[in-house]
C-alpha cells in the first residue's frame, strides 16, 4: 500500500473493439481524483476497429448484426451533424489516455498477466471488459471491482435493463460489486436504482450510465479510504441472461407500447 500522502495506483481493465465513450469518460474522472493514480487502460481485442466490431457483432447477434450496424451508423452521423462536439471529445480522451491505453489480444496471457504484476496495482476496476480469471483481478492489492447494469441476483449477464423493462420492472438498477469467480455474484459495495416511467429504453441507458460512473467512483473512494462496506448478495437461483433476439426485440416494444397506451389511459 502507499503512504497516506501518496496516491493510490489503480488500473482499468475494459474490452471490444472499439474503447467505449463511457470507458474513457470513467478513467477520465479517476484521472481527475488527486488520491489516485491511474496506472493503465488495459482493454482485450483480438481484431480491433471497425472490421473487429462486425466480426464481434456477428459473433454475438448472427443475423442481427446488420440492423444494429444500420443503427449504430445512422445515431454516429446523426451525432456528427447534431452534436460534433461529442465525437470531438472522444478524441480528446484518446489524446489524453496516449501511452496508456494497451490494447491485448488476450489479456489473460502470460505476459500480460506478468506486465499487470509489474504495475503493482492496489485496486482493479473493470468497464465493460471480458469476463476476468482469478489470475487476473486477484492481483491487486485490494481485490477488483466491476460495475454492472442490473439489479442483482435477479438480473445477471447480458443486457439486462433491456429484460428488466422487457419484464415491467418498475425500476431498473446499477451495481457496483467486487469480482469473483461466479458472474456477476460477488459482495455488493454499492448499488443505486432508477425509476422507468415512460422513458424509452435508450434514455434509460444513458441515465443509467450517468448515475453508473458517479456510483462507481463513489465506491473506489469508499475501498481505498477503506470505509466500504461489502455486502453478500441474497441467495437465489436466476435467470443468466442472454443477448436478445429479434423476437425479443419486437415483443419488447409490443409489451412497452402497451404499457405505455395503459398508463396513458388511467392518467
Amino acid at each position: 500500500m502507499p503512504e497516506a500522502s501518496e496516491p493510490f495506483p489503480v488500473i482499468v481493465f475494459t474490452g471490444g473493439p472499439v474503447v467505449d465513450i463511457q470507458v474513457l469518460q470513467f478513467a477520465s474522472r479517476l484521472k481527475q481524483c488527486p488520491t489516485i493514480r491511474l496506472l493503465a487502460v488495459v482493454s482485450e481485442s483480438p481484431i480491433r476497429g471497425f472490421r473487429g466490431k462486425i466480426l464481434d457483432l456477428w459473433k454475438r447477434r448472427g443475423l442481427l448484426a446488420p440492423g444494429i450496424l444500420l443503427r449504430d451508423a445512422s445515431t454516429s452521423i446523426l451525432t456528427a451533424i447534431f452534436a460534433p462536439a461529442s465525437i470531438l471529445q472522444r478524441h480528446r480522451l484518446l489524446r489524453q489516455f496516449r501511452g496508456q491505453l494497451h490494447i491485448v489480444n488476450n489479456i489473460h496471457a502470460a505476459k500480460t498477466l506478468q506486465e499487470i504484476q509489474e504495475f503493482k496495482p492496489v485496486l482493479g476496476l473493470v468497464y465493460g471488459g471480458p469476463i476476468l480469471r482469478p489470475e487476473l483481478f486477484s492481483i491487486p492489492k485490494l481485490g477488483t471491482l466491476g460495475i454492472h447494469h442490473g439489479k442483482v441476483p435477479y438480473y445477471r449477464g447480458k443486457k439486462t435493463t433491456f429484460w428488466a423493462m422487457y419484464n415491467g420492472e418498475p425500476d431498473v438498477g446499477v451495481v457496483i460489486q467486487k469480482i469473483g469467480p461466479r458472474l456477476d455474484a460477488g459482495e455488493i459495495v454499492m448499488q443505486a436504482n432508477l425509476p422507468v416511467g415512460r422513458r424509452l429504453l435508450s434514455r434509460i441507458r444513458k441515465e443509467l450510465d450517468t448515475i453508473g460512473i458517479d456510483l462507481y467512483l463513489d465506491a473506489v473512494a469508499a475501498v481505498l479510504d477503506g470505509s466500504a462496506v461489502y455486502v453478500e448478495q441474497p441467495a437465489a437461483v436466476t435467470r443468466l441472461y442472454k443477448d436478445p433476439t429479434a423476437l425479443d426485440i419486437v415483443r419488447f416494444w409490443g409489451r412497452y407500447l402497451v404499457r405505455l397506451f395503459h398508463r396513458v389511459d388511467n392518467a
